[in-house]
């Protein structure tokens, strides 16, 4: 899990980097100025998440038992940046409305990530 959390914390979090930076380069003058407030909202929110990932990883190599509440902190973590942050970038890009129905399970997700690892936190002794 390690090396998994940890690749895919690399790779969401360059990807962050590159769509605000495609946000504010190539979108600008494409999108409207709500549509583009949305879009990096998705980037600044998959780059926290991709950090807290990191910090799951780095728990994780660090402990011989991890409890299992820290795996599962990880997959929550991935998942909402799946469904917060792709949401948040198909919404900005095609406008469609029923995506922002979608976005608030991702920020459950990511709410439900960071009860998990406030329980992995708790069984480290």
């Amino acid at each position: 899990m390690t090396k998994i959390f940890m690749s895919l914390a690399a790779v969401f979090g360059g990807l962050s980097v590159a769509a605000g930076a495609f946000a504010s380069h190539a979108l600008k003058e494409k999108l409207s100025e709500r549509a583009l407030e949305i879009f990096e909202v998705g980037a600044r929110y998959q780059m926290y998440h991709a950090l807290a990932l990191l910090l799951v990883a780095i728990l994780l190599s660090q402990s011989q038992s991890p409890p299992a509440s820290l795996i599962v902190s990880g997959w929550l973590f991935i998942i909402g940046i799946f469904i917060f942050s792709g949401s948040l970038y198909a919404l900005s890009l095609s406008d469609i409305k029923i995506l922002g129905a979608i976005t608030p399970l991702g920020g459950a997700a990511f709410m439900a990530a960071w009860g998990a690892l406030a329980i992995a936190a708790f069984s480290y002794q």
